[in-house]
């Protein structure tokens, strides 16, 4: 058998548990896919997908001043007047749907 190394990283509870989820439905142990990620991110000769900054900065709210936190408020609620609103239910059913919980 082949020598072995350990490796410990640290990791969110929830996404560890996402993961679970996730490989379990796949079939593979959660050592298999941190094996598959490190090789192909030798074989791509750096990480195996694409890195991105988001298209805009998520927003803080500590560092808003109260007229652009009242700004934002506003923002939800012309957009809750208008109807642009996603049930709880649809939004839990695209989760599952998309990380096949």
């Amino acid at each position: 058998m082949a020598r072995t190394s350990n490796i410990f990283a640290r990791v969110e509870p929830e996404v560890k548990e996402q993961a679970e989820i996730v490989l379990e439905q796949l079939g593979i142990p959660m050592s298999n896919a941190i094996r598959l990620f490190l090789r192909q991110v030798v074989l791509q000769r750096g990480i195996p997908f694409e890195l991105k900054l988001p298209q805009s900065k998520p927003l803080s709210m500590g560092t808003l001043t109260e007229e652009q936190f009242n700004a934002e408020l506003e923002k939800g609620l012309a957009d809750l007047t208008a109807g642009k609103v996603v049930s709880a239910e649809d939004v839990a059913d695209r989760m599952c749907r998309d990380y096949r919980i």
